[in-house]
């Protein structure tokens, strides 16, 4: 395999003119935005009679529909890059992503280039981690993968019994299931670390919590490098950005950022060579790489979320993403911690504050979800209770926690969020 990738270094043609070259001989895509190219999607939903291919509007909901809280799908999102609009378009090549390759020289093989600078630059621009410390960038399809591909990298060669992951609780429901769904030799699923003391095992430190929005600390006493922050959520539209994260393992993700949960992609900042060529190991064996294409589409979208907080955007703060979803999140929390006081059947957990360094100001935090708790007489099941009320939402047993709490999502359509403080008004 290495003479066949040395030859093809040596024998590459030379790029299109107007496009870069990446370390190893192909043609590196210039990302550009379209202009009168409608998407496969855009035209189906306008036909091919001529129609435009404007964003269709957010869809109608009957008055006695069931509204789905249950998942956190972010299309709150389709607001702001309907706003955006063609700034954020690529076009991409037919002759594009013909290779596996991305880059053979780098350590993760995959990844594009044009992908891993905007993913450092927005990182620089909030602050919320040490992206320049030396760290390795291991790209994979979302952050469930990573997050796989980080346990089995972290796995002890050798052992005698699947080294324990755990988490404490209320922990994201996904990581029980995710663990085990390989039936993986190397590593299981052992619940609540808060059992558990020493440092025999892997711990999942989600900051902000999902599904509480608490910040966490890892509470095992772990060797350098047994634990995985799972960071998604530390972006300055839920939380004030405190100081750059420098974890061994970081996981992000673009659905969270900036609400692309399509994309199917995340990245992992990782500080041991060793570990990242191992996870790395893990994504090429599973799935022989990550898509090309999202990673092009993402880089424009990162760029679009950079250039806005730059010197020659200052007057159209219509285009500054973290403005207008930390705008968004306070309205609906605000609306709903007035649901919530004013029917009595339901409790939150209390608002924190803190200094963001991001915004320069003392924020709230303002979390992806609601972590509510039923305070009603006689309900034991907080989930059930919701769903004859036509809402939705994710049991807390799920969570490791109580049943008479759910997490509801805070990042659907405006549409679904009336609905949703609607009908809670109408709970007495």
């Amino acid at each position: 395999m290495t003479c066949l990738l040395v030859r093809a270094v040596a024998c590459a043609a030379p790029a299109p003119a107007g496009h870069k070259t990446t370390g190893h001989g192909r043609p590196q895509p210039k990302i550009r935005v379209t202009r009168g190219v409608r998407s496969k999607v855009s035209a189906a939903r306008a036909g091919m009679d001529g129609g435009t291919s404007a964003a269709p509007p957010e869809p109608a909901i009957a008055p006695d529909a069931v509204i789905n809280l249950e998942f956190g799908d972010p299309t709150m999102y389709e607001a702001f890059w309907r706003e955006v609009g063609e700034r954020a378009a690529v076009a991409i090549p037919g002759w594009s992503g013909m290779s596996y390759f991305s880059n053979a020289q780098s350590l993760c093989w995959f990844l594009d280039p044009e992908f891993e600078r905007e993913v450092r630059r927005v990182h620089r621009l909030v602050g919320n981690a040490a992206v320049d410390d030396g760290y390795h960038l291991v790209v994979g399809t979302g952050a469930t993968q990573l997050f796989q591909a980080a346990m089995y990298a972290l796995s002890p060669a050798g052992a005698q019994w699947p080294v324990g992951v755990v988490s404490p609780a209320p922990y994201y429901s996904s990581y029980p299931p995710q663990t085990d769904l390989l039936l993986s030799g190397f590593y299981r699923w052992a619940g609540d670390a808060n059992a558990f003391d020493g440092d025999g095992h892997i711990e999942l430190v989600c900051s902000p919590n999902n599904p509480d929005g608490a910040i966490r600390e890892a509470v095992l006493s772990s060797e350098s490098g047994k634990a995985i922050h799972d960071l998604v959520y530390y972006w300055p539209q839920y939380t004030p950005i405190t100081g750059a994260a420098a974890h061994d393992i970081m996981l992000f993700t673009m659905s969270k950022v900036t609400g692309h949960a399509g994309a199917r992609l995340g990245w992992a900042l990782v500080k041991d060579r060793g570990v990242a060529k191992k996870m790395v190991y893990f994504v090429d064996r599973s799935t022989i790489g990550v898509s090309q294409d999202s990673q092009l589409r993402a880089a424009k979208i990162l760029a679009v979320v950079s250039d806005a907080y730059g010197p020659d955007e200052e007057d159209d703060t219509r285009l500054r993403l973290f403005d207008f979803a930390r705008r968004r999140m306070e309205e609906r929390w605000r609306a709903l911690r007035a649901a919530v006081a004013a029917t009595g059947a339901f409790s939150l957990p209390e608002e924190t504050a803190g200094h963001c360094n991001f915004s320069r100001q003392t924020v709230a935090a303002y979390p992806a979800f609601a972590w509510l708790r039923c305070e009603k007489d006689g309900v034991e099941d907080c989930a059930e209770f919701l769903r004859g009320h036509g809402i939705v939402a994710r049991g807390g047993e799920q969570f490791g926690g109580d049943a008479r709490c759910v997490r509801v999502n805070m990042l659907d359509r405006d549409g679904v969020f009336d609905v949703l403080i609607d009908r809670l008004f109408s709970i007495t």
